[in-house]
């Protein structure tokens, strides 16, 4: 009997700090959330590639302005030969020497059979698109940054919870072994204490583990090399206002306008396939000089003038229904993309749905867990009581232990659920609440 106290007490006596490694990966960068999303905004490659779509379907658009203006070109040579020769236009035969040329030379298509018009309005639609995938996209980007920020908190907040349940394992275990030295009580209570502190440290390891990679996962979200501490607010938002969003996400979301622009354009490039059954009208200048003087820049005005212009009109009578199988892949483009905007709302308005109900769940849970805490820390400390008085049991105070930690860890659980529901409520509808 004396050995087996002997050793509960050292197991009890020896110092937690020992036993365990330090709560958490020490790190040095902290960061808040506000923070983190900036951060993330700058550095993760789904966010640079939707910028990218942008500055593309702008650089297109610009293209599609620049169709409507004349085509210039601008040439100058200079030439040496060892035989004698001639300028254009002149009888003169001129010994071997340098000769100088310089040309402009403009053309505008006139008609081109609406096609520039329905390139403009598809490039702007596809301007369109890509600004909204960039909205939906930055909300995306935001939403997981949230995810992993939340989820950083709350795993430290676990640590927190599973240092307490050491705290209370190693008490009992104190207890049960000041009541076997003074035989009042069993050497089961003593050993069942013991295996409930060591359970205690294996989740507080697994916590500590849990932590340090939710920590290096926050980082490499945030673009550094290193594990990082989320800083948590110190308020938490209060349940939103969501009986006018239900008409705003139709209307309004990413997601919805994407797929609205990307139908547009997709009708824009059934007229450009049109097009083709329409004539096109072309007129072009074009200037050259070319003397043995020395040429005086930048006209060459002591050059002989030759100019041109030339009025040109195409239209393809028949192309081997070339045109005809370009017209139907344009019309089946822009059905399904009306399709896809059609079933785009549905989905959004099924996921509001869903969100704005995990969204109330989640915060009537908050005000539960709290008060589960509040009645499983009292029903702890009266089962302490009693079985420090001998009137309860050990297996009803370990009970008891065990129900706070699960109500604490529910706690815990349920305030970030509510943070993230909400995270997830603002990306689909791509705007803060």
């Amino acid at each position: 009997m004396r050995g087996l106290i002997l050793i509960l007490a050292c197991a009890c006596i020896r110092p937690l700090a020992a036993q365990q490694p330090d709560t958490g990966v020490t790190t040095t960068l902290q960061v808040t959330l506000d923070e983190a999303v900036r951060r993330a905004l700058d550095v993760q490659p789904a966010m640079v590639q939707a910028r990218g779509d942008q500055s593309n379907s702008g650089a297109a658009k610009r293209s599609a302005w620049g169709a409507f203006l004349p085509s210039i070109n601008a040439s100058g040579s200079a030439t040496r030969s060892n035989q004698p020769f001639r300028i254009q236009g002149d009888t003169t035969t001129y010994p071997p020497a340098y000769t100088f040329s310089g040309g402009f030379t403009a053309s505008l298509d006139v008609f081109a059979g609406f096609r520039r018009i329905a390139n403009l309005r598809a490039s702007s639609a596809n301007l369109d698109a890509a600004d909204a995938g960039a909205v939906n996209q930055r909300f995306q980007v935001t939403l997981l940054t949230k995810q992993v920020f939340y989820n950083a908190l709350a795993t430290e907040e676990l640590v927190h919870v599973a240092e307490s349940q050491v705290k209370r394992a190693e008490q009992q275990l104190r207890i049960s072994i000041q009541k076997l030295h003074a035989g009042s009580a069993t050497r089961s209570d003593s050993l069942r204490s013991t295996v409930d502190y060591g359970n205690a440290r294996i989740a507080l390891l697994q916590a500590q583990a849990d932590l340090a990679n939710a920590q290096a996962n926050l980082g490499r979200q945030i673009g550094v090399d290193q594990a990082v501490r989320a800083v948590p607010d110190t308020l938490q938002p209060l349940l939103p206002d969501t009986a006018i969003l239900r008409a705003a996400a139709l209307e309004s979301a990413p997601q919805v306008e994407q797929a609205d622009a990307s139908a547009r354009a997709a009708r824009a490039e059934v007229l450009s396939a049109r097009s083709q059954y329409w004539p096109s009208f072309n007129v072009s200048y074009s200037n050259t000089r070319t003397g043995t003087d020395n040429p005086s820049l930048p006209l060459l005005g002591n050059y002989k003038e030759s100019f041109q212009w030339r009025f040109g009109l195409s239209w393809t009578l028949f192309n081997g229904f070339s045109r005809e199988q370009q017209q139907v892949s344009a019309s089946v483009a822009r059905d399904v993309a009306e399709a896809r905007t059609a079933d785009t709302r549905r989905q959004v308005n099924a996921s509001l749905t869903q969100q704005i109900a995990a969204l109330g769940t989640s915060y009537e849970q908050i005000d539960i867990a709290r008060s589960n805490v509040a009645a499983a820390t009292e029903d702890v400390r009266v089962q302490q009581e009693r079985y420090r008085v001998g009137a309860g049991t050990i297996l009803d105070l370990l009970t008891s232990q065990a129900s706070l930690t699960q109500a604490q860890t529910d706690l815990v659980q349920a305030r970030f659920n509510y943070l993230i529901a909400r995270a997830q409520l603002e990306a689909l509808l791509g705007r803060s609440l």
